[in-house]
């Protein structure tokens, strides 16, 4: 949304546009902090936002997308239909099938189900859970996989040793929010929804430096250190640039 309605701006396009974003969310972001921007940027553009809009069909021969509104207390639930000349969707998410069929192994919802403090199986203790699969309650994103790495192998290391496991994950996860052309939100939050953040600067407000972070470090640290194993997260840098005061 932001990026699209950015480069409608740039090449005069925005007053022949209009701009919808439709969520199933109540929020357009589950920590306030970074909530407070996105808000004020949407107000500032004139975006229109949609909560609570569940997308159940899509009718490409008449360009319509048709929306199930989830506060609605009829039964079935009020639809509203949008007419659209650009759609652009994000499916719903799951766990692979060999996960969500298992039925011993997963909860209600279809995920792995694991503690989240120690992303050992509630029931199986020689199985530990990571990454998207789990019904570990955080944002499913490549930055908490980093963190859940170090968790894993250290619990389950001291599983193979016949102990308990000890290392806590805190639910550390990252969303860099790309706001406009070379601006970024750097989103870092924990399982309460609470800010913890790397950098000793207010990563609320947009920002290059945490666009060059998102654009180019980032994919750096992904392909070269995260995918070989030697990226845990930044909870180590984090403290060292709060002089050892931050979590």
């Amino acid at each position: 949304m932001y990026l699209a309605d950015d480069y409608w701006e740039k090449h005069g396009l925005k007053s022949k546009t209009k701009t919808n974003f439709n969520t199933s969310l109540g929020v357009i972001f589950i920590v306030k902090k970074y909530a407070d921007t996105l808000s004020s940027i949407i107000s500032e553009r004139g975006l229109n936002v949609n909560f609570k809009h569940n997308l159940i069909e899509v009718k490409p021969e008449k360009q319509e997308a048709i929306f199930e509104k989830l506060d609605s207390e009829l039964n079935p639930k009020e639809t509203v239909t949008k007419h659209y000349d650009f759609l652009h969707v994000v499916p719903p998410m799951s766990a692979p099938d060999c996960v969500r069929t298992n039925k011993l192994l997963v909860d209600q919802a279809g995920w792995l189900n694991v503690d989240k403090d120690t992303l050992q199986h509630k029931d199986f203790k020689n199985i530990f859970g990571i990454g998207d699969c789990t019904n570990a309650p955080t944002s499913k994103t490549a930055a908490a996989v980093a963190c859940q790495i170090g968790i894993v192998g250290r619990n389950l290391t001291q599983v193979m040793q016949g102990k308990e496991p000890k290392s806590i994950y805190d639910g550390y996860t990252s969303c860099p929010l790309v706001v406009g052309r070379g601006k970024c939100v750097f989103a870092e939050f924990d399982y309460n929804a609470q800010p913890l953040e790397t950098f000793p600067f207010n990563q609320a407000k947009p920002r290059r430096s945490m666009y060059i972070m998102k654009k180019d470090i980032i994919p750096f640290m992904y392909f070269n250190l995260m995918l070989n194993g030697y990226w845990e997260g930044p909870g180590f840098f984090r403290k060292a640039l709060r002089l050892g005061m931050g979590r």
